[in-house]
């Protein structure tokens, strides 16, 4: 089944995409809960010319995330956590953590496009990346040390 994403889904694609989802995740989450709605030939028209038309804007939007991912390029986080003996963490260290240290150094950075690869369940170094626009990241390097 075709839709089109009227915003952002993660693990899906971004606002305005045209995507292809099994009909049963269509038909009962996404377009009941207005999160997209389906591909039809006029559906598409209206895309393009809406598109057409937001050019500029999306333009601009995609300026403000290059300038955010150059004020993260330099930045290294610390993130201090209990620790066994061994070394290994009580819990784990997620994307929350990950913003909370963000948010201290006073960039607010929404948690849900903070994607760390592996799970952080040792004291080490890691890289997370912050996903600021469909074409912009930034991989931000983290150390786990006992707290």
């Amino acid at each position: 089944m075709e839709i089109i994403l009227k915003e952002d889904i993660v693990n899906l694609g971004y606002k305005n995409d045209i995507v292809n989802v099994k009909s049963g995740y269509g038909r009962n989450y996404l377009i009941p809960t207005g999160k997209a709605i389906i591909a039809s030939p006029s559906a598409k028209k209206m895309l393009a010319e809406d598109l057409k038309q937001r050019a500029h804007k999306l333009e601009k939007i995609k300026k403000d995330a290059e300038a955010l991912a150059a004020k993260l390029e330099g930045v290294s986080l610390t993130i201090a956590t209990k620790v066994s003996s061994t070394g290994t963490i009580f819990g784990s260290v997620s994307n929350i953590q990950i913003a909370e240290a963000l948010a201290k150094l006073g960039h607010e950075i929404d948690r849900k496009i903070i994607v760390v690869k592996d799970a952080v369940k040792e004291v080490g170094n890691y890289k997370a990346i912050v996903k600021l626009h469909k074409e912009v990241s930034v991989e931000i390097p983290f150390e786990v040390v006992a707290e």
